[in-house]
């Protein structure tokens, strides 16, 4: 395979991984999920287990994608699969809605209250994620390159930690406050949570993620040594 084709390869699968996360993550965020600590840990405000929406997994890996993406295509080509990324969710959005209010067979093997239920978040979830993931993902790829201008290109895993790191930061605080504090009793949909489960949630979420942002960065390494042209730098930040 020669380089071109490997930086066409990479292209696919980086936006690919991206897409498939982010659209993963807003199907799967209404869940609350529990694990619990080893080897007798606690933390503040989460005590032994963490808990956490369940799209923190899938989202964290479209932080891994973008990082990836920025390192062998520069500033510009990560924000525009930021944002077409965005778009993509619009889409998923819109056509999960229209196969909801769209009628239902009698003879379905999913209702259609179950099928709601499972597939469509309510609004706060909507809201938060979407808010959350403007602000972040766009801080991400900034933090990234303003990074590696710092450091002349060097110290790939200083970025990789250190813009996911913060986007992480920005992502959990907006997310969590908007989704499970905010928007209920504004949408509508509920009540407000307490103040302790706020902070389990944002502690919970951010603990994961920090932690996939740090035992991620050898796969970084390995992603952008594959698809990387040898013969060619990384794209200079200055200039894309």
């Amino acid at each position: 395979m020669t380089s071109e084709d490997r930086l066409a390869a990479g292209r696919v699968v980086l936006v690919g991984l991206f897409v498939t996360s982010l659209v993963t993550a807003q199907l799967t965020a209404s869940k609350i999920l529990m694990f619990q600590l080893p080897f007798g840990l606690s933390l503040p405000h989460t005590g032994s287990a963490l808990v956490m929406p369940g799209a923190a997994l899938a989202y964290a890996l479209t932080f891994f994608a973008s990082d990836c993406y920025s390192e062998l295509y520069g500033r510009r080509a990560a924000q525009v699969m930021v944002n077409v990324g965005f778009a993509m969710t619009l889409v998923m959005l819109g056509l999960v809605y229209t196969t909801i209010e769209a009628p239902v067979a009698p003879f379905s093997p999913v209702g259609q209250e179950q099928f709601s239920r499972v597939l469509w978040s309510s609004a706060n979830v909507v809201v938060g994620s979407l808010l959350a993931y403007v602000v972040s993902q766009n801080w991400d790829v900034l933090a990234f390159h303003a990074l590696r201008e710092r450091t002349d290109g060097a110290y790939l895993w200083l970025r990789n930690v250190g813009s996911t790191a913060t986007s992480q930061a920005i992502d959990t605080v907006i997310f969590i406050t908007v989704a499970f504090w905010a928007a209920p009793t504004f949408f509508g949909v509920g009540t407000a949570n307490s103040l302790d489960q706020i902070l389990g949630l944002l502690v919970g979420q951010y603990v994961l993620k920090l932690l996939i942002a740090v035992l991620d960065t050898p796969f970084v390494y390995g992603v952008v040594g594959a698809f990387r042209d040898r013969g060619l730098a990384a794209p200079n930040p200055a200039s894309d």
